[in-house]
């Protein structure tokens, strides 16, 4: 959420940040609304006021035997004002605070203009793209060859876009979350946290999900809903909190399943596993300063590039334009692998500095050690990374003639030292 006296101050670089996501000025009607929200608290506060001194003199009238009708008559008069007043302030904080939940951030300014993700600008690429003498496979093919992926099984069990995996794919998957685990824990600062995967719908007011994009959610029947992310959980553990400077940054990961509905996808990707309704993925959450968020932002997205070193897969670094940044980042990195079976690269993590635009929303704020008043945390989110996108990349990279798939070096520990999937 944006700062309503920012934009009160800064009309036209408002609407001018509004124009570079493609929206329509809104900056009078933000404005109007606000001006008429502080007027009523103003004509509240007069007749509180006013109310609590006639309810003083009606006790000093009777002390001195004086007539109190007319101060009787006020107070309920006031009363009965003053209760039509409280509701209409309630609906016009109401009417602002839903029109600046679905005001998007604002864009960091080197942030490149564009319409979509077309015009996402390649920053850097890693690796050599792999060369076979035969034709590569795409991961559902080589799964389906090896007998450890099962797509047909998945869809009676639950429906479209699920998969169940087994024996050593089952295994890869788990070792790669393992692997990233480690890596993010034990060389790059961040605690591992074991969050809910259910969670109240506050949380994802909080991080920007609701109430925008409650379609793509899963919502149970006790009004809760199934994580889209663990950044959902992660950001939220600062909720309705004040933490000491000398704390930050504080730097969490997770691994989790999610739950997307993709709505609005269909026809998108529907073959193997590259967007499906669960999924398991690696998270990585920072809450900083503001005059350290945008190193913690180079920082992070290396920590995940750094998985995709290790693992030896090749990869490019975009920065997103204004068309394709979303709705909660000021300024997005996608990390991008190559996969041979498409002969493209698809992405595989997106590292996003947010500001305080979560902050506001979850009340987050940080104690400054000069004994300042608390200040808005900023907050950062990235994938550190997708699991079973890791796993289509190691499946279709590592691919043998044969069909079988070499496991990367680094994994083997977490495989009980196996080297090669084969067919069953």
């Amino acid at each position: 959420m944006l700062d309503l006296r920012w934009i009160r101050e800064n009309p036209e670089q408002f609407d001018a940040a509004l124009a570079r996501r493609k929206l329509a000025p809104l900056s009078a009607d933000v404005i109007q609304l606000d001006e008429k929200h502080r007027e009523l608290q103003t004509e509240l506060q007069s007749a509180q006021a006013r109310r609590n001194e006639a309810a003083k003199a009606i006790g000093k009238a009777k002390s001195a035997g004086e007539d109190a009708e007319a101060l009787i008559k006020e107070v309920a008069t006031l009363k009965s004002s003053v209760q039509q007043m409280e509701a209409e302030e309630r609906e016009l904080a109401a009417q602002m605070e839903e029109l600046l939940s679905g005001i998007p951030n604002i864009l960091k300014d080197d942030v490149p203009d564009g319409e979509d993700e077309d015009e996402n600008v390649e920053i850097r690429k890693f690796g050599e793209i792999p060369t076979f003498n035969f034709s590569p496979k795409e991961h559902y093919e080589l799964g389906a060859d090896l007998g450890l992926m099962d797509f047909e099984t998945a869809a009676k069990l639950s429906g479209s876009r699920f998969v169940v995996n087994k024996g050593a794919l089952a295994k890869l998957e788990r070792a790669l979350s393992a692997f990233m685990i480690d890596v993010h824990t034990n060389e790059k600062g961040y605690e591992e946290v074991s969050p809910p995967v259910i969670v109240r719908g506050d949380a994802l007011y909080g991080t920007g999900q609701l109430p925008k994009f409650e379609e793509d959610l899963y919502k149970l029947d006790t009004g809760s809903y199934l994580i889209p992310t663990a950044e959902v959980s992660l950001t939220n553990l600062v909720k309705d909190s004040i933490v000491p400077e000398a704390e930050l940054p504080l730097r969490y990961t997770a691994h989790t399943l999610c739950f997307r509905s993709e709505a609005g996808s269909a026809g998108k990707d529907t073959a193997g596993m590259l967007r499906q309704h669960q999924f398991a993925k690696v998270e990585m959450v920072s809450i900083t300063t503001p005059e350290t968020s945008d190193a913690e932002h180079e920082r992070m997205t290396a920590c995940a590039e750094d998985i995709l070193q290790r693992l030896g897969l090749a990869y490019r670094l975009v920065v997103l334009c204004s068309g394709d940044t979303g709705f909660g980042a000021r300024k997005t990195y996608d990390i991008e692998v190559w996969l041979p079976g498409q002969n493209t690269y698809r992405e595989i993590s997106s590292c996003s500095v947010c500001g305080d635009f979560q902050a506001r929303r979850m009340k987050a704020r940080y104690r400054p050690t000069d004994g300042k008043k608390p200040q808005f945390v900023h907050t950062l989110n990235g994938s550190g990374l997708a699991v079973g996108r890791t796993m289509i990349a190691v499946m279709e990279n590592y691919q043998q003639e044969d069909g079988s798939i070499l496991i990367p070096e680094v994994l083997r520990p977490y495989m009980g030292g196996m080297d090669i999937i084969k067919a069953r």
